[in-house]
């Protein structure tokens, strides 16, 4: 029984050390490396080795958005905006141009309201009923249009024989003076080119029938215009307000708010540049007309009438017409006779330029000179005379539609900004317990409000 406690002694050591020989094992185990070795599967036999260690590092390609600059991708963007806008611009242009006719006259009765439309106001305001006001205003402007263009007729039609009778001592006047200029021209030279001119006319003659037949079809659509005109006037003004309130309905809503605000000031804008235009273009044509009555120019009358006319022309239109005057002072009369009508039509344009354009249309229509004489070419070339009448009042109603969008859009982005963090005051020493309400104190800190 005493070798029992030695056996049992040594197999405790025994263990003891097995255990401890497991732990080193383990620890050791845990301190290597572990190798997993995977298998190539047999369906890829041709797969690539992965690169040695020593081969360079290869970056991956960049996005392709990001290798291009910044200023070429802003200039992308904007460009096919760009291209939409011309396609949108080019369609309506289309439109427009086919359907021509309408738009102009409607532009003219656009233009006739803005002149007129004050006249009803004011019978409105001395109790007249609107139909009543509406008609007996349209009429008095219409017939007072038609009885202009009458007179000018009628003046014409008086004049033309003797005004032929002038043209032809002024070109015989001519000849003699190139016969004795110092330019050499022989009497030769001069019968020579008259024969041509001759002859021009006559191998035209087909052209210039045509043209005349041309004319009966350019009558016609003439008096269209003139009707639909009239009866677009009519319309405007007795029930403009409730076109505009339906033209509106056709706007989204989001961009509504800021059309209803931007129409009334575009009318505003286009009454006082049709008005103030007339006024100028009535005291252009008074002094002008005038002038040549005095220097005893024939159609007198008339011209004044195109002068009148071409004031609706801005910068082009005066100049045009007063070249004409010049021209028919010319070869009705002399050439001081002609140097005296340019010194008149001159004066008058300065006069008109700087004193009455500022002061009767004002701030309101200004447009830059710039802006005037490339609307002007812009209209000419899409509509001819009539594109140029309405290049301008377009050019200024526009320019006060952007100008009130904008200063609209400022001011409601500054609406619905969120209201600026607060700043956090710097740390002072506390302040004393509140006092009561009846002191001067709180008074004074309340300042009267809640």
């Amino acid at each position: 029984m005493s070798r029992v406690p030695a056996w049992l002694s040594q197999m405790g050591t025994g263990l003891t050390r097995m255990g401890e020989h497991l732990d080193r094992r383990r620890a050791e185990a845990d301190e290597a490396p572990v190798t997993v070795t995977v298998a190539a599967p047999e369906s890829a036999p041709d797969s690539v080795p992965p690169p040695p260690s020593y081969a360079p590092a290869v970056s991956g390609k960049p996005d392709p958005v990001s290798a291009i600059p910044w200023g070429m991708r802003v200039a992308g963007e904007a460009a096919w905006r760009l291209l939409v806008l011309a396609g949108m611009v080019w369609v309506l242009m289309r439109v427009i141009s086919a359907v021509q006719l309408v738009v102009m006259a409607f532009v003219a009765a656009l233009l006739i309201t803005a002149l007129l439309q004050p006249t009803v106001a004011w019978l409105r305001r001395l109790g007249v009923p609107r139909a009543v006001a509406t008609a007996l205003t349209a009429i008095a402007g219409f017939v007072l249009m038609g009885l202009v263009g009458w007179f000018v007729v009628w003046q014409v039609m008086e004049n033309v024989d003797d005004l032929s009778n002038r043209v032809t001592d002024g070109i015989n006047e001519l000849k003699r003076w190139l016969l004795n200029s110092p330019f050499h021209v022989t009497e030769d030279q001069i019968n020579d080119l008259a024969k041509s001119l001759s002859d021009a006319v006559g191998s035209n003659a087909e052209g210039i029938t045509s043209a005349g037949l041309q004319g009966v079809t350019v009558i016609v659509e003439l008096l269209t215009g003139i009707f639909l005109a009239m009866f677009s006037t009519l319309f405007l003004l007795y029930d403009g307000k409730k076109v505009w309130q339906w033209s509106l309905k056709l706007v989204p809503a989001q961009a509504r708010e800021g059309v209803a605000g931007a129409g009334p000031r575009a009318w505003h804008t286009l009454t006082a540049y049709v008005r103030g235009t007339v006024i100028v273009a009535l005291i252009d044509a008074l002094f002008i007309g005038l002038g040549l009555y005095f220097l005893e120019v024939p159609l007198a009358v008339p011209l004044a009438v195109i002068i009148f006319l071409g004031a609706f022309i801005p910068l082009v239109g005066a100049v045009i017409s007063g070249a004409l005057a010049v021209v028919v002072a010319l070869v009705t009369q002399d050439v001081f006779t002609a140097l005296m009508v340019l010194l008149i039509v001159l004066g008058v344009q300065q006069i008109e330029g700087h004193v009455l354009q500022p002061f009767i249309l004002g701030r309101a229509v200004r447009v830059h000179p710039l802006a005037v004489v490339l609307a002007v070419a812009a209209g000419g070339l899409v509509a001819g005379i009539a594109g140029a009448v309405v290049a301008v009042p377009l050019a200024a109603v526009t320019n006060t539609v952007v100008g009130y969008l904008r200063a609209y859009s400022a001011e409601r982005d500054l609406r619905h900004a969120s209201p600026p963090a607060t700043t956090v005051p710097a740390a002072r020493e506390p302040e004393p317990a509140a006092a009561p309400l009846s002191t001067p104190a709180v008074a004074e800190g309340t300042d009267g409000r809640e």
